[in-house]
């Protein structure tokens, strides 16, 4: 799941540069002012104010309300002393934050409130400091007013898109299961008595082989009878399997990136004819689980899916142009490279990782795995 608060948003490269514009900007109106006191209470309210909305960040939600309310006094103090009202975008943003709603809404209307009548307190107070930045200030204020909804809303929907997803993985969870029980009953029911009559007679044969070497051959001919029919019945179960289908699982996974406004792209067909069920089944799971990383971890924009099959492997790329991932993933924990090797494995299959301008998954599973009815 993601963390419900982060410091700079997604994109993150234009708003670095916008907040350190807003760390530095105070100093330049604190430096306007003459007097030695007048710089020492601006510098003081300042560390003040940053550490407050350190203390914020990293405080329980009781105490963070505490905090915050610090930081609203501070920026009141600012705005009437130097007037300069901008600290409140940091104030805004931490509040668009907050999860709890009834404390968002409470704070979001306590904050616009005292910062308008900070305003219109300094204009009466000390026209000159407000008059030359009316039209910064009224910007600053509708930043103020759409910022924390906007943050808000952004977070909400995060937090849905990880039930969505933790929904889906927890489905497909108890599918795997639900279908492995299936097969497990179909191999008992189909396969049980025979192994065992298989058993039986090939003791038999055994006590034969010395003293009645025809009825010998006669029960080592029923075992090879049996066999082939117990042979016949795997296939059949097996050219049953419910088989889940990459191309339908490439809509599921488009919707997916859709919702997470990640642009996607595909090359190749989908459709590998000679594939197993088994295979099949499992580089789908693998397909999930590493556009379920792109959504949560990646931070990405675009991502492409290749499709391949080569004389001798299936191959699927899932390449993004996200953060990448340290160390190719080594001891990354909580991303389901380990369960998607494991799936792997099972096939024969492997999964290599490149992380440079982005992601690159490469999975591949050897063409030799096809239909059992062709064995």
């Amino acid at each position: 799941m993601h963390s419900w608060y982060s410091i700079f948003p997604k994109s993150p490269w234009l708003s670095i540069y916008a907040w350190v514009v807003f760390c530095i900007l105070p100093f330049f109106y604190i430096l306007r002012s003459a007097s030695p006191m007048g710089l020492l209470i601006g510098f003081t309210l300042l560390v003040f104010f940053f550490l407050s909305y350190y203390f914020s960040v990293k405080s329980d939600s009781g105490l963070m309300y505490m905090w915050i309310s610090f930081e609203i006094v501070i920026t009141v103090l600012m705005t009437l002393l130097f007037g300069y009202v901008y600290l409140s975008i940091f104030i805004a943003f931490f509040i668009g934050n907050i999860r709890n709603p009834v404390g968002f809404f409470i704070i979001y209307g306590l904050h616009i409130a005292i910062l308008i009548g900070a305003v219109v307190a300094g204009f009466f107070i000390e026209i000159k400091l407000f008059l030359p930045q009316i039209h910064f200030i009224i910007l600053a204020i509708i930043g103020v007013v759409l910022l924390p909804f906007n943050l808000y809303n952004r977070q909400k929907r995060d937090r849905l898109q990880d039930q969505l997803v933790h929904a889906r993985q927890r489905i497909s969870e108890l599918t795997i299961v639900q279908e492995r029980e299936r097969i497990a009953r179909d191999l008992h029911d189909t396969l049980g008595q025979k192994l065992s009559m298989i058993g039986l007679k090939s003791d038999l044969a055994v006590r034969l082989m010395d003293r009645d070497i025809e009825s010998a051959k006669a029960e080592i001919h029923d075992i090879r009878q049996i066999s082939s029919t117990a042979l016949k019945e795997v296939r059949v179960l097996v050219s049953g399997m419910r088989r889940v289908k990459l191309k339908d699982e490439l809509v599921r996974v488009e919707q997916l990136l859709k919702a997470a406004e990640i642009e996607i792209e595909h090359e190749g067909d989908p459709n590998f004819p000679d594939m197993s069920p088994i295979v099949e089944n499992v580089l789908v799971m693998c397909l999930k689980e590493a556009i379920n990383n792109v959504v949560k971890h990646s931070y990405a924009k675009h991502c492409c899916i290749v499709f391949e099959r080569t004389e001798k492997e299936f191959r699927i790329i899932v390449k993004d142009n996200g953060i990448g991932i340290a160390k190719n993933g080594v001891n990354l924990p909580g991303n389901g490279l380990d369960g998607m090797e494991e799936r792997l494995e099972f096939v024969n299959g492997k999964l290599s990782i490149s992380s440079q301008e982005g992601t690159q998954l490469k999975i591949t599973v050897p063409a030799v795995l096809k239909q059992i009815k062709e064995g």
